[in-house]
């Protein structure tokens, strides 16, 4: 053969095995290390949503409530009962207060995962009963409104059907109420409770009310896991999906309650640095002896603070542990249904815990330190359940600290 045609034979002979190998070799290392570049890629795309997703939800929840509770406890700003609500009742309370659909729940005065408010919004529509109130009855006697046009059709102008009520009076005693009818030329309202908790008598306080009850409504047999707001009447709601935490605590006011020194007669108090004022010596009142009530005694004849000293007496708050907020004193006596533990009556401070897992249980691990409810995911393509902290301080139970 000659030398010209075994070069030609040489050219035409394509790759050998060996060359074929290495080639494979470099070909599957470059294409691992494309795809080792673009896996996390992958799982950071499918991540980010839920990230913003879970951050989104714990925002509103955080706004929600940070909402009402800071307006917790205002007040009337007219009649004989101005001042925070404070001055009169428990406005934040740790267990359902009101009757909801979905958490019927009831004689129960603590709940870890539940929060009542009540308080007055800026509204003109406050009164008083003119007439002792029987038992029981579904209408009012109340004064015709201040500032409203002449006229007997106008003499109740700022209420309306449908409105939401709390009637109160100086001694502790509450309810709350929606108005059927709004009779203007007799200056009475109808309401939807024949049967309120007491007999009220003349002068008690009337006027419109925010009431909000916050709870945290699980059902494992759906996966369902939400905080909820119920506004004391019909509706409870969804307000955040997949919260698989919801915690209060509670923190107040060492000192118990001391007298003003104002006469007990005189309108309008406050007559107490806070809670109800006691009745008028040899008086009795909701089954207390003469002179007493649930926050104060007497003492070779002088009231006297019936709570004690928390902690070390400072002028630091205390935590108010469920302990202290289930013993009694009950407001304004124990076998009333709409009572309180007088050491409610403390709460300057709420300290609120919320956490939010994934809806996406394939992105959620074992039940564990990151996730509170257990999942399918493996691997690095997971979302850890986020959780936030927050104290919201009532600014209308803090004017005297």
């Amino acid at each position: 053969m000659s030398a010209d045609r075994r070069r030609r034979f040489v050219s035409d002979a394509g790759f050998t095995v060996m060359e074929l190998l290495v080639a494979s070799v470099i070909m599957i290392t470059v294409t691992g290390a494309i795809f080792s570049i673009m896996n996390p890629a992958q799982g950071t795309f499918r991540r980010e949503p839920e990230v913003s997703d879970i951050q989104q939800r714990l925002r509103v929840g955080v706004d929600t409530l940070q909402k009402d509770l800071v307006m917790a406890g205002a007040g009337t700003y007219s009649g004989p009962l101005v001042g925070a609500l404070s001055f009169f009742m428990a406005p934040v309370m740790p267990y359902n207060a009101f009757m909801s659909p979905t958490d019927p729940s009831q004689q129960i005065y603590y709940r870890q995962d539940a929060i009542s408010l009540l308080y007055v919004p800026p509204t003109p529509s406050q009164t008083t009963i003119t007439q002792d109130m029987p038992q029981p009855s579904a209408e009012l006697k109340v004064a015709p409104q201040p500032g409203c046009p002449q006229g007997q059709q106008y003499d109740l102008c700022g209420f309306t059907e449908g409105d939401r009520l709390i009637i109160f009076d100086a001694d502790g005693n509450w309810d709350v109420f929606t108005v059927t009818n709004v009779q203007d030329a007799a200056a009475h309202l109808q309401h939807n409770m024949d049967d309120l908790s007491t007999s009220y008598s003349a002068g008690s306080h009337v006027t419109e009310a925010s009431a909000a009850m916050y709870h945290h409504y699980v059902d494992e047999a759906t996966k369902t896991y939400q905080l909820r707001y119920f506004d004391g009447y019909l509706n409870d709601l969804p307000v955040v999906d997949n919260v698989v935490k919801l915690a209060f605590k509670y923190f107040g006011e060492p000192q118990p309650p001391q007298l003003t020194g104002k006469p007990l007669s005189v309108n309008p108090g406050p007559w107490t640095t806070y809670g109800p004022v006691p009745p008028a010596l040899g008086t009795v009142k909701n089954g207390w002896p003469a002179g007493e009530n649930c926050t104060f005694m007497l003492q070779g004849g002088v009231q006297v603070p019936r709570l004690p000293v928390l902690g070390d007496g400072g002028l630091g708050q205390v935590e108010l542990t469920q302990a202290m907020l289930t013993d009694g004193p009950w407001c304004p006596k124990a076998n009333q249904n709409q009572k309180f533990d007088a050491d409610l009556l403390r709460v300057r401070r709420v300290q609120v815990t919320l956490r939010v897992q994934t809806a996406l249980s394939t992105m959620r691990g074992p039940a564990g330190a990151l996730f509170m409810k257990g999942g399918t995911a493996t691997g690095t393509s997971i979302v850890p359940d986020q959780e936030v902290t927050f104290d919201v301080t009532p600014r209308n139970m803090n004017l005297g600290r």
